[in-house]
């Protein structure tokens, strides 16, 4: 299981989350990028990032709402083809 960034973060990117990742495995590029992502290889599911979010745009991969799931192929996918995943959001 791994943690995902959902809607609640598109045009906020408030970096708390960024701030306690232990493994910093949230990434973005600024001035280009809506929102920020988890990397899915790199995170280690310790739930520090999901409280630290002030929009409670975090959720375990399991706890995804059901009109939040396809962020869960965003996350991944920005990694492969940050220009595919952009075009998503």
């Amino acid at each position: 299981m791994t943690y995902v960034i959902t809607q609640p973060c598109i045009d906020t990117m408030d970096q708390s989350c960024v701030d306690v990742c232990p493994v910093d495995c949230i990434h973005f590029e600024e001035g280009v990028d809506k929102m920020l992502y988890i990397d899915p290889d790199e995170c280690i599911d310790c739930g520090a990032c999901e409280p630290a979010c002030p929009v409670s745009a975090i959720f375990a991969e399991d706890d995804t709402p059901e009109d939040q799931t396809r962020f869960l192929e965003i996350n991944k996918l920005w990694y492969a083809d940050k220009d595919a995943a952009r075009a998503k959001i």
